[in-house]
């Protein structure tokens, strides 16, 4: 009996899939940029600081993610951004408004542990 290990297509799969999630919350945040008046300040350091911490975190990073580059590294700001969004942004919301904050931060972190496999630019070093 052959065995077959799926570990490298499922880390791509889970890279491409949560860094792809992520991109759709990050990209609309670039517009912002021109006037981040009413962005969230969660650590008291503006909004413009906030705003552009958010977009490493949401955008730079899932794309890292994505491609498999730096990934470990990558995953840290995005899991960051994640924590700062479930547990200071949403502190006094219902568990349902943090699920996706979570789910981010669960993935981001098994991608920080894991690495990116094989099938990644990071992968290919090797």
């Amino acid at each position: 009996m052959i065995k077959k290990n799926f570990t490298d297509l499922a880390l791509l799969l889970l890279r491409v899939g949560f860094g792809g999630f992520m991109l759709t919350h990050g990209i609309p945040k670039i517009s912002k940029l021109s006037n981040p008046s009413g962005f969230p300040d969660p650590l008291n350091i503006g909004e413009m600081p906030s705003l552009i911490l958010t977009i490493i975190g949401e955008v730079v990073a899932s794309i890292l993610i994505i491609i498999g580059y730096k990934t470990k590294w990558a995953a840290i700001p995005a899991a960051l951004t994640m924590l700062v969004a479930a547990f200071i942004v949403h502190a006094k919301d219902n568990i349902g408004t943090k699920e996706h904050a979570l789910l981010f931060l669960i993935a981001f972190t098994v991608i920080f542990l894991t690495g990116a496999g094989k099938l990644s630019i990071d992968g290919l070093k090797k």
